[in-house]
């Protein structure tokens, strides 16, 4: 054969090897991020619209999840089916996955990862067989568009409450402020603010703003890029008037004595490292995905200044929030605390395989027995605040903590903003905090 011949052919080859790899990568992206475009998930009997209560149940048991089926079941609360729709993340966050897609690699050790500098690290549906799938699925939770690069919840409403009596004990009104240091694809400046001499990943930012006995009380956590350090994580109270450093079991008591830990925040709030990840499968579940501006709202209680309306709650005990679920593609992940003086044995989280956000979790005692359950409402944002539309932001918008042995709720109403000027980096400083504190 001529050698002409011979170099085409070859290059022919080539070409056609190099073009259906990018073919697969990009089929990849496209299932990680629009697993609805082709088709959407049905389940025999269901459809938009549908009541779900104590007498059909039964016919959903395989789309609900063990915990809220019990609850149905002891009629507790009734839930609202709506269309499963597309929670699509802002375009530059699913360039950034594009961009990195087979350049980030797990290190030796839980809590180490290589080559991650923006997106989605693991675009790649889980492995049953790869033991470390759950922690790849833990990483790209951390590494989510949840809050986009920042964002605040202002206000944030917790109300404590019996579920037997549905008695509201007690009101706090929060600020809640969020800020990735790093990876960051859409405010600027990208993809990191400098300087960054902590080398911080993301900071949190909580103040109290009422009632008076814990008006100024304020929560700063600094989490490292470097998951094998230890957040640093600081406390303000107003009536002493200083800043103190949070111990690390302070993570996991009680925040305000609410149902609550620190580490429950957004569905986990902690290092990859801190736990033992397992994937248990990939599933069709209902979840708290909604639009806030379609629902029957709060129309008594923390109506804003600009006609928003925070999400109503109803059921046992006024715990559950009054919005509707769909069924959507979720990934089942357990956590299992490293140190056995951790007050729970386990975490099983239905990660949502979209946006990577948690929108459930049931947890468990040491004992193994069902504790606590965490429920957060998703809200799409073209169907939110005028200033969330088109920030690609799926937006935490409710939520329900309820502790089953006690028979005690937690539950928190949001007015959640993606707006950079109201989550500045100066913002997350311990001299803030004294500066404010008065």
């Amino acid at each position: 054969m001529h050698k002409n011949t011979i170099f085409r052919l070859t290059a022919l080859t080539l070409a056609l090897t190099a073009g259906q790899a990018m073919a697969a990568a990009e089929s990849v992206i496209e299932k990680s991020f629009y697993p609805y475009k082709g088709e959407t998930p049905k389940a025999a009997g269901l459809s938009a619209g549908l009541t779900i209560n104590q007498a059909n149940v039964a016919q959903f048991k395989d789309i609900i999840d063990p915990a809220f089926y019990g609850f149905i079941e002891k009629g507790w609360l009734e839930m609202q089916v709506g269309d499963t729709t597309s929670f699509d993340l802002h375009p530059n966050y699913v360039e950034a996955s594009r961009q990195g897609q087979d350049q980030v690699k797990l290190g030796a050790k839980p809590g180490q990862i290589e080559g991650w500098v923006a997106g989605r690290p693991f675009p790649q549906e889980p492995d049953a067989n790869d033991p470390r799938a759950g922690e790849k699925l833990a990483w790209n939770y951390k590494y989510g568009y949840n809050w986009g690069d920042s964002a605040a919840i202002s206000p944030f409403y917790w109300k404590y409450r019996d579920m037997d009596s549905a008695k509201v004990e007690r009101t706090i009104k929060f600020d809640f402020h969020f800020l990735n240091f790093t990876g960051r694809v859409n405010q600027p400046p990208l993809p990191a603010i400098t300087p960054n001499p902590s080398q911080l990943f993301r900071g949190i930012y909580v103040k109290v703003l009422e009632p008076y006995d814990v008006r100024n009380t304020q929560l700063l956590i600094h989490r490292a890029q470097d998951d094998l350090k230890r957040d640093n994580s600081w406390l303000y109270l107003g009536f002493q008037r200083r800043v103190r450093r949070l111990a690390t079991g302070q993570v996991t008591d009680a925040f305000l004595g609410s149902d609550l830990m620190i580490e429950d925040f957004e569905g986990y709030n902690g290092r990859i490292s801190d736990m033992n990840w397992s994937y248990k499968g990939t599933k069709f579940l209902l979840m708290p995905f909604y639009n806030h501006n379609d629902l029957t709202l709060d129309s008594e209680t923390h109506k804003d200044n600009d006609g928003y309306q925070v999400v109503a709650f109803a059921g046992q005990g006024g715990c559950f929030p009054n919005i509707t679920w769909q069924l959507r593609k979720v990934y089942e992940v357990e956590s299992a605390p490293v140190e056995g003086s951790h007050p729970l044995s386990k975490r099983v989280h239905y990660v949502d395989a979209q946006t990577f956000t948690v929108p459930r979790t049931i947890s468990y005692d040491r004992k193994g027995s069902l504790w606590k359950t965490f429920t957060i409402g998703q809200a799409h944002p073209d169907h939110h605040l005028p200033k969330n539309k088109g920030s690609g932001v799926s937006i935490d918008d409710s939520f329900s903590m309820i502790d089953v042995q006690a028979m005690h709720c937690t539950t928190g109403q949001f007015k959640g903003q993606v707006d950079p000027a109201m989550s500045k980096p100066e913002m997350f400083s311990v001299q803030h905090m004294r500066a404010t504190g008065n």
